[in-house]
């Protein structure tokens, strides 16, 4: 499978949680904690901890295993701030680290690294973020009248969309299930992971509405972005994503895309092209230029760093919302 092509999971729910056997031997682990920190991967370094210690893959992932764990929780992230996570290479310190921690979430298809490295570990709790909710497969044009030709995707998640983190009711259905998965590996703490589970979802489902009234009355339902990032976020509120080149952030465009999304700016009304932060805006300003449109940042949210706007997941997309209502006219 190509690195950058992102995938998924099932409409029907699967387990998300696989055993194996523990390790017997505890292991050095040099592992970034920049996803939530700052720290990089090279500054944060340790063994095993009195808490309950799990490798998070990517910032959404750790992101909720901080909000769902608390103080019971050690959190490591796999992906550095600033870092493309499709491009993630693990060393064979963070290899270690992943077979000596209690529990691992991660997004399977979405880092072939970490997939393998789960697979031929023994740690005793596998949590797949995808088997938590479900996904589809989506094109460079993805909502409105496109969700016709959108598909589900079975147990073979290969070529799927995985941006379910950036649709707050797929992302409040994960955290569901890793509150769960935390209660059964560490039964000791379930009532706290529980209740943390039931706060973080009741934020979620309250970003869910603002999203949902936010975007209800706009001049335009069209956004272009450089990324198809976003499919799950459109159709969640009836909007319709074109992307400039699919899935993978940094192709370049071909010259006939550029015509048509120009093109499709005019006759629908787009006055933006939206770039993400980790990727250059060239491609962006080569869209936005000849057709006059303004260009801006709507985040994807693999990542914060000093260039995005906002310091967690909730102030992130609130700033993708406010972008997303000056770019379709919202009233």
């Amino acid at each position: 499978m190509n690195v950058r092509r992102r995938p998924g999971t099932s409409r029907t729910r699967t387990a998300g949680i696989t055993a194996g056997v523990t390790s017997g031997v505890a292991v050095a682990v040099a592992l970034g904690l920049g996803t939530l920190t700052g720290c990089s991967a090279a500054d944060a370094t340790g063994t095993r901890t009195s808490k309950f210690d799990v490798v998070a893959s990517f910032y959404p992932m750790a992101f909720l295993a901080e909000r769902i764990g608390g103080d019971h929780v050690h959190v490591v992230g796999l992906t550095t701030p600033g870092q493309e996570p499709h491009d993630l290479e693990l060393t064979p310190l963070q290899i270690a680290g992943i077979q000596d921690s209690d529990a691992v979430l991660y997004l399977r298809n979405l880092q072939p690294a970490v997939d393998k490295a789960v697979a031929e570990s023994p740690v005793r709790t596998k949590i797949d973020a995808a088997s938590l909710t479900t996904l589809e497969r989506h094109g460079t044009e993805v909502g409105g009248h496109a969700a016709a030709h959108d598909s589900a995707v079975g147990e073979d998640t290969a070529g799927a969309d995985p941006h379910i983190w950036l649709d707050p009711v797929r992302y409040a259905q994960v955290a569901s299930g890793v509150g769960k998965a935390f209660e059964k590996a560490d039964p000791k703490h379930a009532a706290d992971y529980r209740r943390n589970t039931a706060a973080l979802v009741r934020q979620l489902n309250a970003l869910n509405g603002q999203f949902r009234d936010g975007l209800a009355h706009t001049r335009s339902r069209v956004f272009i972005t450089t990324h198809a990032a976003f499919g799950y976020l459109a159709e969640r509120y009836g909007l319709t994503e074109e992307a400039v080149s699919g899935l993978d952030p940094e192709s370049e465009p071909s010259a006939a895309r550029v015509r048509d999304l120009q093109r499709l700016a005019r006759a629908d009304g787009v006055s933006t092209v939206f770039y993400e932060t980790l990727v250059s805006d060239s491609t962006a300003k080569t869209v936005a230029g000849d057709a006059g449109l303004r260009t801006d940042v709507l985040d994807p949210l693999e990542g914060i760093t000093d260039k995005s706007r906002g310091r967690d997941y909730f102030t992130v997309q609130r700033a993708n919302l406010k972008a997303l209502q000056r770019a379709l006219g919202a009233r």
